[in-house]
């Protein structure tokens, strides 16, 4: 029921990641809350607009209200909201920024956004990425990679195309080249700004194969509208490997 009406009633993307769950409950949980309270306010206003009608109080009453309902209602809209700010968004945030799955157990991506561009880095067949330095920063070398560094042979460079493995862990390390830049996969709920000179973790658990559009939530430019090209590619475990296995060690031109 609760799926249902944030698909069907809130219009929200089909879910593709175990962990996007918590963001999904606290959107519906939220507009529930909206809901009773503007069901409320229509049944007040028209309860008010009989009650206090000219023709019924002919003469105005400076004392007005001598009740407490009001006052009672205000305590509990703002029950209700703490109770979803501390039962639900605290944890939430607290599971999505503190609690990361381990990194052995995990795809440990490198992505790097650039107007108007995705770049990813995988650690190649070995597991290991290269060693990094800002000094080897250029066009096509985006990340840094050490040329001298045996474990970055077999690294892996790719532009606005990003393959994981279904229901395994995904931890993205997200930087910018240029701007602040926002990587937004809405149907993962994963969110999280790409700031010049950090390097900011985010992570999701995929659970349906396919092809999901990467879009970039922060105005970074010109063309920010036009930052749709990049995809995330979920497939199966074998897939996935067999995808790697045949790209590692590929040259790729970023520009």
């Amino acid at each position: 029921m609760k799926q249902w009406f944030g698909e069907h009633i809130l219009g929200l993307p089909p879910l593709a990641s175990t962990n996007g769950q918590g963001v999904d409950n606290l959107i519906i949980y939220v507009h529930w809350l909206m809901i009773a309270l503007f069901i409320g306010w229509i049944i007040y206003f028209f309860y008010a607009v009989n009650r206090f009608r000219s023709s019924r109080q002919p003469k105005a009453d400076y004392v007005g209200v001598k009740n407490h309902a009001s006052s009672v209602v205000e305590l509990g809209v703002v029950v209700a909201e703490a109770v979803l700010l501390i039962c639900v968004a605290v944890p939430l945030w607290a599971k999505a920024v503190d609690k990361f799955p381990a990194a052995k157990d995990s795809t440990v991506i490198q992505v790097v956004a650039q107007q108007y561009a995705w770049n990813a880095r995988y650690a190649g067949l070995d597991g290991e990425f290269g060693r990094q330095d800002m000094k080897f920063v250029q066009l096509d070398n985006v990340f840094g990679v050490d040329p001298s560094d045996p474990n970055g042979k077999d690294d892996l460079q790719l532009l606005n195309e990003i393959h994981v493995p279904l229901g395994k862990p995904v931890i993205i390390y997200l930087s910018s080249k240029d701007v602040i830049h926002s990587l937004k996969i809405i149907s993962m709920r994963v969110c999280q700004d790409a700031i010049p000179g950090l390097r900011i973790p985010c992570w999701f658990v995929p659970k349906q194969a396919g092809r999901f559009q990467i879009n970039c939530a922060q105005l970074c430019g010109a063309l920010h509208a036009n930052m749709t090209g990049g995809f995330l590619v979920v497939q199966s475990q074998a897939d996935y490997d067999k995808w790697l296995k045949s790209k590692s060690g590929a040259k790729t031109s970023f520009e």
